[in-house]
């Protein structure tokens, strides 16, 4: 998601510090939103061994992340204003305390209500941080290294997906789903006090404002942006939440291929976060579009094709590849709607962005208690087909953005 917020970059300054600790600083913001995307899809490989643990069923276990994205949604706008102007360092701080704290209390949950209440906290945490954390690379280096930082923060997004997804679900095959969450508390602790040790000092600037957030509605290009994102990630993590189940009732693997077929998943979309940022900004339609195309194609062929291995893995790269690229394109299209509000633009991006995920996870959980993981797939193929067609509109209507020489 490099140039997905270059937008978002402050126009201070940052003070002279030593080179090596203001990396170290982006470094562990970077760690802080792993630790996040981390901790948020974390249950999507270890869905069924929770359920089974408190013999629900899965979409009852999806809940896990509808929770942390409705939460997100509504908390991203609320703390964004309410703590406007309390040092940016030290809301990180506590957001990434209260993720530890999280982690740990689900680690050990007698009852999966207590599981889903650690989860209502993870998505406290997720709006909290994202709204404050995506824009402050321009605060930590100096303006000539900004694209680079933005870079290495938002490889986060990925790179929870690579590493932290399958090496969870490796933990929980071999110790236990609790042991996953433990490691991940501990994990949240070490960079708690990275973040406390090398971010310097953040005093609040500009608040955002209720009235700026209300006011991005008044263009036409943020309506567009809220809901195509809304089809795509409905999309994606409608689908993506039982990759688990349909990988073991139509695919017939077990936990441990299922971990390599994840790995190889997050892998491309590494790829697919780097490509999508490199052409978002020339052509922020087409990658979109293309994007959601993707995993339209994928989605809708998992049922007839997932059943062989090399379907499923093939299919799943395809779909890891196009959802790397679907953060950076939302973001931009938000950045793009409003230049002037950079914060802002985050938070609505934010805010949009986690509620989807939870609407997402809770009517694929409805579809797959009713039906099979496959209708599931064919579904999120429907909304993300829709997401091509809105995205053609926009086109066909030949809207245009606000000037981007205006951006900051």
């Amino acid at each position: 998601m490099s140039t997905a917020t270059t937008a978002s970059i402050d126009s201070i300054e940052p003070p002279a510090r030593s080179p090596f600790v203001s990396w170290l600083a982006v470094i562990s913001v970077m760690l802080g939103i792993f630790s996040i995307v981390t901790t948020e899809i974390l249950p999507i490989g270890l869905l069924t061994s929770i359920g089974s643990s408190f013999t629900i069923s899965d979409g009852m276990a999806g809940l896990m992340m509808t929770m942390p994205g409705f939460l997100a949604a509504i908390s991203a706008p609320l703390v964004t204003v309410v703590t406007g102007r309390v040092d940016r360092r030290l809301m990180l701080g506590a957001f990434i305390l209260l993720l530890a704290l999280a982690n740990f209390l689900a680690a050990v949950a007698l009852s999966y209500w207590l599981v889903l209440a650690c989860r209502v906290m993870v998505g406290i945490t997720i709006g909290g941080f994202w709204s404050i954390g995506a824009g402050l690379a321009g605060r930590l280096v100096p303006a000539k290294s900004v694209g680079r930082a933005t870079a290495i923060i938002f490889s986060a997004v990925p790179l929870g997906s690579v590493l932290g997804v399958p090496l969870g679900t490796f933990i929980g095959d071999v110790a236990g789903w609790r042991a996953a969450f433990l490691v991940m508390g501990a994990l949240t602790l070490a960079v708690f006090v990275l973040l406390i040790l090398v971010v310097p000092p953040l005093p609040a600037e500009e608040p955002t404002r209720l009235r700026v957030l209300t006011g991005m509605l008044k263009s036409i290009n943020t309506p567009y942006a809220l809901v195509i994102t809304f089809l795509v990630v409905l999309a994606h993590f409608g689908a993506y939440t039982y990759v688990t189940p349909f990988l073991e009732q139509v695919t017939h693997v077990g936990a441990g291929v299922i971990t390599v077929f994840l790995l190889i998943y997050g892998s491309a979309g590494i790829a697919g976060n780097f490509l999508g940022g490199s052409a978002v900004v020339r052509y922020p339609r087409a990658t979109f579009a293309t994007a959601a195309a993707m995993i339209a194609g994928a989605t809708l062929l998992l049922p007839l094709l997932g059943g062989g291995r090399i379907g499923a893995v093939a299919l799943l790269t395809l779909w890891g590849v196009a959802y790397g690229a679907v953060p950076v394109c939302s973001q931009t299209w938000f950045a793009k709607a409003c230049p002037d509000s950079p914060e802002a633009s985050s938070v609505l991006f934010t805010a949009s962005f986690q509620f989807t995920i939870s609407m997402g996870a809770l009517a694929g959980g409805v579809v797959v208690d009713r039906s099979s993981p496959s209708m599931v797939m064919a579904l999120a193929g429907t909304a993300a087909v829709l997401t091509v067609v809105a995205v053609g509109l926009h086109y066909a209507r030949r809207i245009t953005w606000p000037d981007p020489a205006h951006q900051p």
